[in-house]
């Protein structure tokens, strides 16, 4: 009798501990404050004008091969 309690004792204690890993960690919160910069920071990244020209890309001139001499 005592072996078939300390299992269900055991098996208790498993299942109680493994309702803890499904908690949520304590950096995943919902913050009003950072939302809302988060919401003007895209807000100005998306309303600012295009203004950057495209680089131009230096011209590179194709590389000779060398020709194999017959002996």
């Amino acid at each position: 009798m005592r072996w078939f309690l300390t299992i269900g004792l055991a098996l208790a204690a498993l299942c109680g501990a493994s309702t803890l890993a499904l908690a949520r960690p304590p950096t995943v919160m919902n913050s009003p404050g950072y939302d809302r910069r988060l919401q003007e920071s895209r807000s100005q990244l998306g309303s600012s004008p295009a203004v950057t020209e495209p680089a131009s890309t230096p011209v590179v001139k194709p590389k000779r091969g060398k020709k194999k001499h017959p002996n």
